[in-house]
């Protein structure tokens, strides 16, 4: 390279003359002159000046300058640079002086060696073959046990109901089979936990062993125990209480994310955790399952997509953010304000709402009447109205009544045809009418803006209102589609003046309640977007409006709350945090947590853009409409045959079971989940034309993109039985993953299946997600993903597409990494978006645990969160 002016570098013979000496570590000027070098290379132009904006004059995007940040960290004459650094410092010469900066270095002498990290120097070995199978036979036996008896509880609880006579002997009847049946199904997991682990303790074991098969069967009996409908509710506070956590007085959990190791959780009176987050007490590490303390203080508050990682504690009064993360170790001080991933100090207050008059007696009424209702109401109707159902259908009420077996296939098969296209088409016709009225009628008992306090009337209200409206069936539907509006407005969204672009909104979104929710025109949202239109403390809360200004476009996975500070024209990245104070901002991209601003767009995004308006953009929505009417129509009939076959094989059950007992019932539970993956996994490679995807820059205008939208809709909910079992990689393979052996999924989602690709040995934690293609606006990117072996994402961590994470590579919880980014093998990287982090000796989990490496622990974070921001 050789200095062609003085801003701008050309490729020549010369490069040692503008070295600026010989002999000396690198000055600005030559760290200008290597980076420029990088970036020429990359872009693959001639020139490059270092007073030009990387996006906004040289035309790069992020992609190119992910690659660019790849190559200057494998050069060893170079500091190392993050997406983090070049967003916030764009051009070469602000990029060389804030990389020197933060990497001073003597003149006169070499940049001292980084010092060797404590991980080993090869990825961590997989599990025996023999230890991999012995577990995956064992959790299939113990699943087959647990059938059995819940089908044979169920069967001869079902005889007993049904030998009542009259109505009020068939309802005492079915009332005391519901309150026993759904006592001892709360029960068993908490009487299993003690039995089979007794006290949680600090702790590490490898997976697949017998220490983990205890440990995943009482995570199984605790997701499924129905003590999960109770939460935001008291009683919730008392089962965890029973399972050993230490609750104190006036606490309110909202999330659904179940502790397992709740002995080592400990949360002070009065604290607030919003729903969907994250307080596990154990994270799967390197192949092995590592159990930690959680504390919290009294008085605090947790926000809303927040991770607290093992080891981890909240002094008295503090408060952590929405979407944010304490990383192992991490401390937050007494009365403190943090957020963003990792955390860090700030002034933003998230406890919003004053306290209200909430006293032990009003929790212990609303939990009192909650059970009432429970066992009184919803158990005996749905067992009555099941025995009754089950007594209209010929195929089971002939064949109980005359206690004969082999009625005709003929009569079978109708019985089957008919009964599931009332239920499915019924229901979802009944449902869709029922959600669009109820809401609005109880939404007129809520007055926005008004504190109520906790565990009342209009807080039973406002949770029927959310639950109703944020049913998922409906959003899968309508979602990626022109239709999704329509159906957003029947809820009682406020889209003001719609552009419709045939992808405003994505198939997931939740709110608090849909009638305070304003979307600006012209505002296109991905999946994941959550309103946070409700603020809680531990004894009040209130529903307030959410506004997104117009012509914003909001990526995957955004928690959007009442009083963010975005207006007009605003691109807000994947998992950003959205800022509640400072200016608002307008016209700016926005990325991270703390958030930082980025351009708006760049080139590549808009070269569609002559698509998206006049007669063109309406010819293609036209066409785009049609498609989706066709996807929808092709997924509905998908999910009725799902739901035929299921009807049909428990027909077949009912006709079968004089003839070999309750064997049949349990066989039923195991072949309806045999046949529900089987279902799905061929509907989704039938589509797919049994071949692999291909990456892919289009708009959202072109044909392939509406397809690729297709291959969304297949429903994969049923993925989350395999958690933590090896038939989950199973799965993963059958439709197209590229996927190693020993790989460990504790509750990873994989987007673009045939896309991606993981080594021998990786471990994917719990909400972890791989996501193999971008939609910003109305361009659509898609590319490979590609884990090497070893590699572990954390709880809830976000891998974009294009990316490259080397052998024994660790990505931290809650971390956003951007796509076209490189890992190198066995690096930590963490924080949104992702860079590397510091390693440090990690302490013994316990008696005879080896020791690891730990990621940011407590000195390294609060030392690394300048580097880190």
């Amino acid at each position: 390279m050789v200095e062609q002016s003085a801003d701008v570098y050309i490729s020549g013979p010369d490069a040692a003359a503008v070295a600026g000496g010989t002999g000396t570590g690198p000055t600005r000027t030559e760290t200008e002159r290597r980076l420029a070098e990088v970036l020429t290379d990359v872009m693959k132009t001639e020139s490059v000046s270092v007073d030009r904006h990387f996006f906004d004059d040289l035309g790069a995007n992020s992609m190119v300058m992910a690659q660019f940040c790849a190559r200057v960290r494998k050069r060893d004459d170079l500091p190392s640079a993050s997406m983090k650094d070049v967003y916030r410092s764009p051009t070469i010469r602000s990029l060389a002086a804030a990389l020197t900066e933060a990497t001073p270095a003597p003149a006169g002498a070499s940049l001292p060696a980084s010092p060797a990290p404590s991980t080993p120097t090869g990825p961590p070995a997989p599990a025996p073959r023999v230890r991999h199978i012995l577990c995956g036979t064992a959790q299939l036996l113990i699943f087959l046990g647990y059938s059995f008896v819940a089908g044979l509880i169920t069967a001869r609880g079902y005889e007993w109901v049904a030998t009542g006579s009259g109505l009020v002997d068939t309802y005492l009847r079915a009332l005391l089979f519901g309150a026993i049946g759904f006592t001892g199904m709360c029960l068993f997991p908490v009487v299993a936990k003690w039995l089979l682990v007794g006290r949680w303790k600090p702790r590490e074991f490898p997976v697949w062993g017998l220490a983990y098969l205890r440990f995943w069967l009482v995570k199984v009996l605790l997701h499924a125990n129905p003590m999960i409908l109770f939460i935001g509710n008291p009683l919730y506070v008392l089962y965890l209480r029973a399972l050993g956590a230490r609750v104190g007085k006036g606490v309110t959990i909202l999330s659904h994310g179940v502790p397992v190791c709740t002995d080592l959780l400990t949360i002070g009176d009065g604290a607030v955790i919003r729903k969907d987050s994250s307080f596990l007490c154990y994270r799967a590490h390197a192949g092995r399952i590592q159990t930690g303390p959680v504390t919290l203080g009294s008085n605090v508050f947790v926000g809303e997509k927040t991770v607290l990682d093992i080891d981890t504690a909240m002094g008295d009064g503090a408060q952590l953010g929405h979407a944010s993360a304490l990383y192992r170790g991490q401390r937050v001080p007494a009365g403190a304000r943090w957020h963003g991933s990792p955390a860090q100090p700030t002034q933003t207050d998230y406890l919003r709402v004053p306290p209200a008059p909430c006293g032990a007696l009003r929790r212990a009424w609303f939990g009192l009447g909650a059970l009432f209702q429970l066992y009184f109401f919803s158990l005996p109707l749905f067992l009555g109205g099941t025995y009754l159902l089950c007594s209209a259908v010929p195929a089971i009420g002939d064949r109980l009544r005359a206690n004969t077996a082999g009625l005709p296939s003929v009569v079978l098969l109708t019985d089957a045809l008919v009964l599931s296209v009332i239920l499915f088409f019924g229901f979802t016709a009944v449902g869709l009418v029922a959600l669009f009225v109820v809401p609005r009628l109880l939404n007129r008992l809520i007055e926005p803006g008004r504190v109520y306090p906790l565990y009342g009337f209009h807080y039973a209200v406002h949770r029927t209102i959310a639950r109703m409206t944020n049913v998922k069936f409906f959003a899968w539907l309508f979602g990626d589609s022109s239709y999704v509006v329509p159906y957003l407005r029947g809820l009682g969204y406020n889209l003001h003046r719609v552009q419709q672009t045939g992808s405003n909104f994505g198939s997931e979104f939740q709110h608090e309640t849909p009638f305070l929710v304003s979307i600006g025109s012209g505002t296109m949202v991905a999946d994941g977007l959550s309103v946070l239109n409700a603020e809680y403390s531990s004894t009040s809360f209130r529903v307030v409006k959410a506004s997104i200004g117009p012509r914003n476009f909001l990526g995957n996975n955004i928690a959007y709350p009442a009083g963010g500070r975005t207006g007009e024209n605003c691109l807000l990245a994947t998992k950003v945090m959205v800022p509640l104070d400072g200016e608002i901002r307008e016209g700016v991209g926005l990325l991270g947590s703390p958030c930082f601003e980025i351009p708006r767009s760049v080139e590549r995004d808009t070269r569609f853009d002559d698509l998206r308006t006049g007669e063109t953009q309406q010819r293609l929505l036209a066409a785009k409409n049609r498609h989706n009417l066709g996807t929808m129509a092709l997924m509905m009939c998908v999910r009725w045959l799902h739901a035929f076959v299921l009807t049909v094989i428990g027909l077949v059950s009912v006709d079968l079971y004089g003839v070999v007992g309750h064997v049949v019932i349990a066989g039923y539970l195991a072949i309806t989940l045999a046949a529900t993956t089987l279902h799905y996994v061929l509907a989704e490679r039938i589509i797919t034309r049994f071949r692999p995807l291909q990456p892919r820059l289009c708009s959202i205008y072109d044909p392939y993109f509406w397809w690729h939208e297709r291959v969304w809709k297949v429903p994969d909910q049923y993925l989350e039985i395999f958690n933590g079992t090896p038939f989950k990689a199973l799965v993963w393979r059958m439709l197209g993953v590229r996927m190693g052996r020993a790989v460990f999924d504790d509750g990873c989602f994989i987007t673009e299946r045939t896309l991606a690709a993981l080594g021998d040995g990786c471990t994917l934690n719990s909400g972890s997600k791989i996501q193999c293609h971008s939609q910003e606006d109305g361009t659509f990117k898609s590319g490979r993903t590609a884990l090497g072996a070893g590699c572990t994402l954390g709880v809830s961590a976000h891998v974009h597409y294009g990316v490259t994470l080397g052998d024994g590579a660790v990505l931290a919880p809650d971390s956003f990494l951007m796509k076209g980014e490189e890992v190198p093998a066995h690096a930590q990287w963490g924080g949104n978006p992702a860079a590397e982090l510091p390693v440090t000796p990690e302490p013994s989990a316990g008696p005879g645990a080896p020791t690891a490496a730990r990621t940011t622990p407590t000195s390294s974070v609060n030392d690394a969160i300048a580097s880190v921001s």
